[in-house]
């Protein structure tokens, strides 16, 4: 598949981004870099693992989405999949779910693991599910930190569970984005407004975004939540783990220790 080949780096900015350039700047982002994300992180994902952030957290000791005998015969959808690891670890508790990414480079990466899980590509706002498809719905990091409206996702996920489906996701924290990311002592003091919520945006010459992140603070994703038709149940902020030494972007165990770097949102569908 052909690729945009930059020659220069992107400019690094905060500006206003909306829905349709935030999805283009995702796809095509997630397109250039699934290669050396999966060369870079894949050994720490696994092929078959559900890890929640760059803690570690492992959903077989979290149990977020609740016991893993229980996971059995369910249909579960994971948002911004990826390599669609979560999901093949969903698949070994007996499990049925589907992987769906915007990124089709993303899934052909899922393909080269493996192809025991159906594979969606498909924008998080728009799902191409009838109502009340699935039991459960979860993302690891996918989709809800790059959409500028949440609230659509959140709305599109309530409509595809069924009463009583959960939705679990997990986000960059928010405290973080009061902090540069950077994983040494430069990290550690506050440089910007936690209260900013301009989106964070890399774009090329011509001024266009190549890659756009959104800040919401943990109340306005509260606020979404609720919106979006969910009841929040738990609100998960992992620990960085003794055993974990890696840096991995703006998270390492100096930071991991001082400030959290992950949210997990426990939502119900009532």
């Amino acid at each position: 598949m052909s690729q945009e080949i930059y020659t220069t780096e992107p400019e690094a900015t905060r500006r206003s981004a909306g829905e349709a350039e935030s999805s283009r700047a995702s796809r095509g982002w997630w397109d250039r870099n699934a290669d050396e994300y999966q060369s870079d992180h894949g050994a720490f994902l696994g092929d078959d693992r559900f890890v929640w952030g760059p803690e570690g957290l492992d959903e077989a000791e979290a149990g977020l989405l609740g016991p893993a005998e229980s996971l059995s015969g369910l249909d579960i959808l994971e948002i911004g999949a990826g390599a669609a690891q979560c999901s093949r670890w969903l698949a070994a508790q007996g499990a049925r779910p589907v992987a769906l990414d915007l990124s089709h480079r993303q899934l052909q990466h899922a393909l080269r693991i493996g192809d025991e899980v159906p594979l969606v590509e498909a924008d998080a706002g728009v799902l191409p599910f009838r109502d009340g498809s699935f039991d459960l719905a979860c993302s690891a990091y996918g989709a809800v930190p790059f959409v500028a409206d949440p609230v659509q996702v959140f709305r599109e996920v309530h409509r595809v569970l069924r009463p009583g489906g959960r939705w679990v996701f997990s986000v960059t924290h928010p405290i973080r984005w009061a902090f540069p990311d950077e994983p040494g002592p430069e990290g550690l003091s506050v440089a910007a407004s936690y209260f900013d919520r301009t989106p964070y945006v890399e774009q090329d010459e011509q001024g266009n975004a190549v890659y756009v992140e959104h800040h919401r603070t943990v109340g306005d994703r509260v606020r979404d939540v609720v919106a979006g038709g969910f009841r929040l149940v738990d609100l998960v902020e992992p620990e960085w783990p003794a055993w974990n030494n890696q840096e991995w972007g703006g998270w390492s165990p100096l930071r991991g220790n001082l400030i959290p770097g992950t949210a997990i949102f426990v939502c119900v569908r009532d």
